[in-house]
């Protein structure tokens, strides 16, 4: 029996609300998937967990950041991610890929807490998590390190702060090994003017970069998610194109001199002169 199905027959996760960092988490249970849930903080959706099915991705944009871990080469790998929460795509990652090593840096102790206790983290084999800030913990990881740095980290329904600069991806950039990745999910409105100064970052430090949002994302309709992949080698674009346009929600993979006339003439951020990210509306807080 394995250590999920263990921990569910002594009563398993318990829907509720409960006291976290940065607010007040809630866990709600899937009415269609026995052993899913669905975590909040403060109305904001922040992670879906299937216990059962960990190549469940049910959000959109997480999808999208498992179709490009999937275009990377074959075998283990050594992964990093900056925000945790239910931990879904390290989850995934362990699924798919196995033997890899993963190390979670997430800031809110009491949400890690609540999901090792209530989603079974324990039993998510070679990963560790540990209680530290995204840039604090990337810069204590030796050079050529990890052949993947995921950036999803939110304080109330923004985008951390100074995960955006080119001061810390050009330490990320120092993490990865040759053909290694960057992937970021960031959100932005109209206009996308956080998003084109974020891949003007990416552009200052990685030679390869691709964008991936919903086609109403992209025109400015709504506000939503934005999955950003970065690389020194050549990433999969065809396939990835294939992939979104193929979703149950189909998005569209941006790249070239597609996403150079994206970008416009939109500056990188820098450590000097930070720029907060975008607040979603009160009518769409649920859905990021």
């Amino acid at each position: 029996m394995s250590r999920s199905a263990r921990s569910r027959d002594k009563g398993g996760p318990r829907p509720g609300k409960y006291p976290v960092r940065f607010g007040t988490a809630e866990l709600l249970a899937d009415a269609d998937r026995p052993h899913a849930w669905l975590i909040s903080v403060d109305g904001v959706a922040q992670s879906y967990v299937d216990l059962d099915d960990p190549t469940n991705l049910e959000f959109d944009y997480v999808r999208r950041l498992g179709d490009v871990v999937d275009c990377l080469p074959e075998g283990p790998l050594d992964a990093l991610h900056v925000g945790g929460a239910g931990c879904t795509l390290a989850r995934y990652i362990a699924a798919t890929r196995t033997g890899s090593r993963q190390l979670v840096f997430d800031a809110d102790g009491p949400l890690i807490e609540l999901v090792r206790e209530q989603l079974d983290l324990r039993s998510v084999p070679r990963l560790k998590v540990r209680i530290e800030g995204g840039r604090e913990g990337v810069a204590s990881r030796h050079d050529a390190s990890a052949d993947l740095v995921v950036v999803d980290a939110f304080e109330r329904a923004s985008f951390a702060g100074g995960l955006a600069t080119v001061e810390f991806v050009t330490d990320v950039a120092r993490v990865l090994r040759d053909g290694g990745a960057m992937l970021a999910n960031i959100t932005d409105g109209p206009g996308l003017a956080f998003a084109r100064r974020f891949l003007a970052t990416v552009g200052e430090v990685f030679s390869h970069v691709v964008l991936l949002a919903e086609p109403g994302v992209l025109r400015g309709r709504r506000f939503g998610n934005v999955v950003v992949a970065a690389s020194r080698a050549e990433l999969a674009v065809d396939v990835l194109t294939r992939k979104a346009a193929s979703s149950a929600y189909p998005a569209r993979c941006v790249s070239g001199d597609e996403l150079r006339k994206l970008r416009g003439k939109a500056l990188p951020v820098r450590d000097a002169e930070p720029v907060a990210s975008p607040v979603p509306p009160e009518d769409v807080l649920g859905l990021f």
